[in-house]
């Protein structure tokens, strides 16, 4: 394990899958300057990695994400006002879709998630999660008038579940079953088998050719920010793309089980 000197994040290779962990479960993973600071560069460190197909995000101890450590960052104006500012300009840098990244990622949701800790959950390709999982968003209940995580919930979640978690606040919590029935997650098992199931998606990530895979991400983010017309031709820009440097030649990872199916 490599942990990333002083950010309460450790970033991890598992064979081809990149793990990124939040690892200050003494404060529920809450992110203070520290790891505020540090998690671009641990994106961006796994995304440059030729040999991580996939990353997947976690935490450690009891909690998945709360969002930001208010009482960590009241002891460090500049970078208070720094994320102030990002949510402001709408610029977190906060997730891999924040910075772009093309590596698929996966949430692996191990127990709590509230508030900015939505962002890596919506932001996510594919999100699964604990039975000890729970989702919420308590910004107004202490009197914060962020709706970024909410915005990303009603592209996950029916509108009306995404705005009643947001008027309601605090009070209003999924538990992982609700959450796999609305499809915010996708698969849910016990605390005990959560990082074997992370993995084993991954690696089966891992078994396809990269530049296909990423090229197939591009085109599901792309259909969901501008449309499907645009999101269909991007697909086939990037399938011609692909040919035209293989030759039209199956890759070198098509020799899965699914090679040939349609």
């Amino acid at each position: 394990m490599a942990v990333t000197a002083g950010t309460g994040l450790a970033v991890e290779r598992r064979g081809p899958v990149g793990w990124l962990i939040f690892d200050r479960p003494q404060a529920a993973n809450a992110m203070d300057a520290a790891m505020f600071d540090g998690l671009p560069g641990a994106w961006r460190e796994l995304d440059g990695d030729p040999d991580v197909r996939a990353i997947v995000v976690t935490g450690r101890g009891r909690a998945f994400q709360t969002g930001l450590d208010m009482a960590a960052l009241a002891r460090e104006p500049a970078t208070l006002r720094e994320a102030t500012r990002r949510t402001r300009d709408g610029d977190p840098r906060l997730t891999g879709w924040h910075l772009g990244l093309s590596t698929p990622v996966i949430a692996a949701v191990n127990g709590v998630c509230a508030g900015g800790g939505l962002h890596f959950v919506v932001d996510a390709d594919i999100v699964i999660a604990s039975t000890a999982a729970s989702f919420l968003d308590p910004h107004v209940s202490v009197g914060q008038a962020s709706a970024w995580e909410a915005v990303g919930l009603s592209r996950r979640i029916p509108a009306a579940v995404a705005a009643r978690m947001m008027l309601v606040g605090s009070g209003e919590r999924l538990d992982a079953a609700r959450a796999l029935q609305i499809g915010l997650v996708s698969e849910v098992v016990e605390p005990s088998g959560l990082e074997a199931a992370a993995q084993r998606i991954g690696e089966r990530i891992a078994g396809a050719d990269p530049r296909i895979t990423r090229a197939r991400k591009r085109a599901l983010w792309a259909g969901a920010e501008t449309g499907l017309t645009a999101a269909l031709r991007l697909t086939a820009a990037s399938a011609q793309d692909i040919t035209d440097t293989t030759g039209g030649k199956p890759s070198d990872a098509a020799g899965s089980p699914e090679r040939g199916q349609r």
